[in-house]
């Protein structure tokens, strides 16, 4: 246990920012678990509305500091290919 005040804070804050930016993790993951399903499934349509969505909540992520930009933009031209792979 922290013996100093301000390192009694820094726990609470730590806890805080831990479960809130699980909580953003696990939503995303959900997503991506969702598009590659409709990816596999060859849904173009549903695909193309899900990644504006995906989209929106990664850049969120970003702004949040739950997530940092190389790893956002990783999987947004990851998922991208994929749908523009079914296209052809």
């Amino acid at each position: 246990m922290p013996n100093l005040k301000q390192a009694e804070k820094a726990l609470r804050q730590s806890i805080v920012h831990a479960t809130r930016n699980k909580k953003v993790r696990d939503e995303l993951d959900q997503l991506l678990t969702k598009m590659r399903k409709l990816v596999t499934a060859k849904k173009i349509d549903e695909a193309k509305d899900l990644m504006k969505t995906l989209d929106q909540k990664l850049d969120k992520a970003i702004t949040k500091h739950v997530m940092k930009a190389n790893t956002v933009s990783r999987v947004k031209s990851r998922t991208m290919a994929k749908i523009n792979a079914l296209k052809k």
